[in-house]
């Protein structure tokens, strides 16, 4: 498997747009030493050609393809941004939504500590599986942060989803929504800073509880000691339970400057 590495700067004034189920307040101070780092393994799931790898594509690289490619199994992007004065380098998996590949991509939710489901506008087979996928995630790494993605939203005209139907299931699996588009750039980005906001929430809380957490080798949060080599605990990137992936930390910051496009947003 192919391991690609992408490092940008988030802005920080990003309005989120999208539904809310419930109230959140979001208050993540400084809270990790100069040589610490956050990681956030994120798993995109959902059926093929939904726009998964696209999604990565365009978060990472700044970049859409048009051409459908099916993801074999697994591939793997990442992304260096900041979050409330927080470095964190984002870890995004995309996992192949065919049935043939279920063995193995189940595989790659363990560790994970955020998910994107996604579904397409215009593929109402991908809508009604989105509880099944939900259900797989959740059978392997638990209740983790999630959010409902409806992408694909510039074909609305040839849209097989109600917008009631959409909003429904997002209040029924109480998670978060948001309508984008890959290809028009609108979204994107809210998407994994709203889930690197929630991660940090639930972690400055487990810091808050247990510091120790951030000085053992053996912790089970996304963070890694860049002064040391980068080793990521076992919850953070642990495949079939065994091999542990570990990153170099690479300090460089590439400043991606945001498509001009308007957020959508959903009244």
């Amino acid at each position: 498997m192919e391991t690609n590495y992408c490092n940008a700067v988030f802005e920080r004034d990003v309005l989120i747009t999208g539904i809310k189920v419930g109230t959140e307040t979001f208050s993540t101070p400084k809270m990790l030493e100069e040589d610490m780092e956050v990681a956030i393994k994120m798993v995109v799931v959902g059926n093929g050609a939904v726009g998964k790898s696209s999604m990565i594509q365009r978060y990472c690289k700044g970049i859409f393809t048009k051409d459908y490619k099916k993801t074999i199994g697994v591939d793997f992007l990442e992304r260096q941004i900041q979050v409330n004065d927080e470095d964190v380098r984002l870890m995004l998996w995309d996992t192949a939504g065919q049935e043939e590949f279920d063995a193995i991509t189940k595989a790659y939710y363990r560790g994970a500590q955020a998910c994107v489901l996604v579904f397409s506008t215009t593929d109402r087979e991908s809508f009604e599986a989105i509880s099944s996928w939900r259900e797989k995630v959740v059978a392997e790494v638990g209740d983790i942060p999630t959010v409902l993605v409806q992408n694909k939203i510039d074909l609305l005209d040839d849209s097989c989803i109600k917008n009631e139907e959409a909003e429904a299931l997002a209040k029924k699996l109480k998670l978060r929504f948001y309508r984008t588009s890959v290809k028009e750039d609108l979204n994107v980005n809210e998407v994994f800073k709203y889930l690197a906001e929630k991660y940090l929430q639930k972690l400055k809380q487990q810091i808050a509880e247990d510091p120790e957490l951030m000085h053992s080798s053996s912790n089970k949060i996304g963070v890694f000691n860049t002064a040391g080599g980068g080793h990521l605990g076992p919850n953070s990137s642990t495949l079939n339970g065994g091999d542990v992936i570990n990153l170099r930390p690479n300090k460089q910051r590439t400043k991606k400057n945001r498509n001009p496009f308007s957020s959508c947003s959903i009244p």
